[in-house]
């Protein structure tokens, strides 16, 4: 594919609302000049842009995941989501959990640090304690 003609296709599948106005505008203009018939112009734009593209619109967008609720909690660690998930599922004692994740902690990256003088590991085992008491309550 050119450049060109991967660029129309990009246009065409993420801006096709502006391509459907700019062919209703066009099919607007053009219907009373090929018919000979003034009130074309208004009834091509109305049925358009203020039926047919609100229906398209609504067709087209993507379906909400029924996990939403879900990923507001994750960490985006996926050992330390399982771990909660057990210990929030009673599959672990408190003991057990506090064991695993100071060693989830220790082994984390030196990479996921963004200032060396903050303490990571300190402020996911806040948060993590912080959840803990949640859950209990």
């Amino acid at each position: 594919m050119t450049g060109l003609a991967r660029r129309v296709a990009w246009n065409l599948r993420h801006r096709w609302r502006r391509v459907f106005v700019l062919c209703v505008v066009g099919a607007g203009v053009a219907a009373p000049l090929l018919t000979g018939v003034w009130w074309w112009l208004p009834l091509v734009w109305f049925f358009g842009l203020f039926i047919a593209l609100p229906v398209l619109h609504v067709l087209t967008k993507p379906v909400p995941d029924d996990d939403a609720d879900e990923d507001a909690h994750a960490t985006g660690d996926p050992a330390l989501d399982a771990l909660r998930e057990r210990y929030a599922n009673d599959d672990i004692d408190e003991r057990e959990f506090e064991r695993k994740l100071d060693r989830l902690l220790e082994t984390e990256d030196a990479e996921t640090v963004d200032d060396p003088a903050e303490d990571v590991a300190g402020r996911v085992r806040e948060g993590v304690r912080r959840e803990v008491e949640r859950l209990r309550e």
